[in-house]
């Protein structure tokens, strides 16, 4: 509604900016989320989502028109105070969410590389933001909504990783985009590794949704997902028993390098799909995880930087990317809503 005024017409019919979107900063105050800082945000244009600054700038809640989008673990939003970086422990404070971000310097499972032991998909999803600023406002006839933040993964003798992450929407519409700029300012190389890890959930997700991807190759994982490859877009109700299913897509770009993953629910709200933009250049992969157990119910969508292998692996084969001291990647990605059945086709 907002898109169809200019701002002067627009205040001629409101008190107050929030009657048509914005954000608004919270303190989360019960249960393993006491004392974790969110922005909720909210486009006008029916979609509104969760920030989550002490989660590494990651999102949590997503909704269209009061519709859910994503899966949340039994979690629940946990306070980055309750990670544990061994083993799998980082289950025990994983969101789900509409991102959760793995890396910055390994992800995948745990492993053992050279002297460091290394943990399930690396530790940004616990690192606080710092110099988190708000800069929403009107550009002439336009309002921006534009959240930035600061995430830095370092220690002394270690690797030194800095993440400049900008969440930007505009009012009135079903889309949101990532910009993340990461740096490197220690004085040796370090690995650089990073996934979006996107999860849908019901009712956005159901047995008849379908999932593609603009894919050149689409490889099972292990065993478990050979059995499934022939139906990796399909979906089943909620099975007990499920085990997970993993698929690795190595994407295909048009001539500018962007790419695209879609999920599609056509009995939903006239036909709902969730599209994830990016861009082969930077994200060449995407890493499909496939829950259909009862109560594991999830469609993770994973852009990233490397397969999601170990950092171990990765290094054995030769496909652990190092960022020089200086060094600078930049990197974006769109997550935005399809709605009737135009879009969908």
């Amino acid at each position: 509604m907002a898109e169809r005024f200019g701002k002067k017409e627009l205040f001629r019919r409101v008190g107050h900016q929030m009657q048509l979107g914005g954000t608004r900063h919270v303190t989360l105050a019960e249960g393993r989320a006491k004392g974790m800082a969110a922005i909720d945000v909210d486009t006008g244009g029916g979609l509104r989502f969760t920030v989550l600054p002490d989660r590494g700038m990651d999102i949590s809640l997503a909704s269209f028109k009061g519709i859910n989008l994503v899966f949340l673990t039994p979690n629940g939003e946990a306070h980055p105070a309750f990670y544990e970086a061994d083993g799998v422990g980082w289950l025990r404070t994983f969101n789900g969410g509409l991102l959760t971000t793995c890396g910055l310097t390994h992800l995948g499972p745990p492993c053992r590389d050279g002297t460091e032991e290394l943990g399930l998909h690396g530790r940004h999803s616990a690192n606080p933001a710092s110099r988190v600023t708000d800069t929403s406002g009107w550009r002439g006839d336009r309002y921006k909504i534009e959240l930035t933040g600061v995430v830095e993964d370092a220690a002394i003798f270690r690797d030194k990783i800095r993440l400049t992450r900008t969440i930007s929407a505009d009012l009135g519409g079903r889309s949101l985009s990532i910009h993340d700029r990461v740096e490197n300012f220690g004085s040796a190389p370090a690995p650089f590794t990073i996934l979006y890890h996107m999860n849908a959930g019901f009712p956005l997700l159901d047995a008849h949704c379908v999932f593609r991807t603009d894919a050149k190759k689409v490889e099972p994982r292990d065993d478990e997902a050979k059995k499934g490859i022939k139906n990796y877009g399909s979906f089943a109700p909620p099975t007990p028993g499920f085990k997970e299913q993993v698929f690795y897509h190595t994407m295909r770009g048009d001539r500018a390098g962007r790419t695209k993953a879609v999920l599609v629910n056509k009995k939903l709200a006239g036909g709902l799909g969730l599209c994830v933009r990016f861009n082969v250049r930077e994200l060449p992969y995407l890493t499909q995880w496939k829950s259909s157990g009862s109560g594991e119910y999830v469609l993770g969508i994973e852009p990233c930087n490397v397969p999601c292998m170990s950092r171990a692996d990765l290094r054995s084969k030769g496909l652990l990317p190092m960022l020089a001291p200086g060094g600078v990647r930049n990197i974006n990605v769109e997550i935005g809503i399809l709605e009737g059945s135009q879009e969908l086709r």
